[in-house]
């Protein structure tokens, strides 16, 4: 078996790491070759739990700045991300992985409510288990989310997933010349506002000095390299536990 540096992660999906190149909906080739990157991972028997944003669907936030109720539109996304979690339940158990979906917000017929002994049971018996609705509260996006279930499941890292291969000093899709980090200290990232996470689930990682991994989605195998230690992407330091 593979040497891996992590027994078990969280892994932080935003809704647009699903979609194809126009940032919306599912792109079924995209959803299928996330779940055959994670279904090696977990034959290897790493213990992996997913929390997915919704904003492939819809962005509460950008909806409360054109008139609609903050509240109602965290709402409305935290409905996207169920939706979201089922499309990648189905992607991942065809690719034979037992998975769990555990919902913040009751939806009986179509996932768990969240129960965390539960949950932590799940990995323990090998499914991978999938986060739905956020924190089941408005006002907390999906980062927070991953950053208190990784916590509450005793993961070892959190690791983020996004477009780009890590954190720089300035948006590197607009400013070439801008500068890649290797490692960051979680009071850096939140004095120089870098877009790593939202402040509250850097604080919530800061405090229990949990590290968080930044790294490409969209090369294939990073999920992989990233969970063996190799030096890609963006390490925000915590010790390890």
């Amino acid at each position: 078996m593979a040497k891996y540096q992590f027994k078990r992660v969280l892994l932080k999906l935003s809704g647009e790491a699903l979609t194809n190149t126009d940032g919306f909906g599912i792109g079924p080739k995209v959803l299928d070759s996330i779940a055959v990157q994670l279904a090696e991972i977990k034959r290897d028997g790493i213990e992996m739990a997913i929390v997915v944003g919704g904003g492939n669907f819809f962005r509460g936030l950008a909806a409360s700045a054109r008139g609609m109720d903050r509240s109602t539109g965290d709402y409305i996304g935290m409905l996207a991300t169920i939706m979201n979690s089922l499309a990648l339940q189905e992607a991942l158990e065809k690719q034979g992985i037992y998975t769990r979906v555990q919902s913040a917000i009751s939806m009986q017929e179509v996932a768990e409510p969240y129960i965390r002994r539960k949950a932590i049971r799940h990995l323990e018996k090998g499914r991978l288990v999938i986060f739905a609705a956020g924190t089941g509260n408005p006002y907390f996006s999906t980062d927070t989310a991953a950053a208190l279930r990784a916590l509450e499941i005793n993961a070892e890292a959190i690791l983020k997933a996004t477009k780009v291969d890590g954190v720089y000093d300035a948006d590197p899709m607009l400013h070439p010349e801008a500068k890649k980090f290797s490692t960051l200290k979680y009071i850096d990232v939140l004095n120089r506002e870098l877009k790593v996470m939202d402040s509250t689930a850097i604080s919530l990682c800061m405090d229990n000095k949990l590290p968080i991994i930044v790294f490409n989605l969209g090369v294939e195998g990073n999920i992989k390299k990233v969970l063996m230690g190799a030096k890609i992407g963006t390490i925000v330091e915590g010790n390890r536990r």
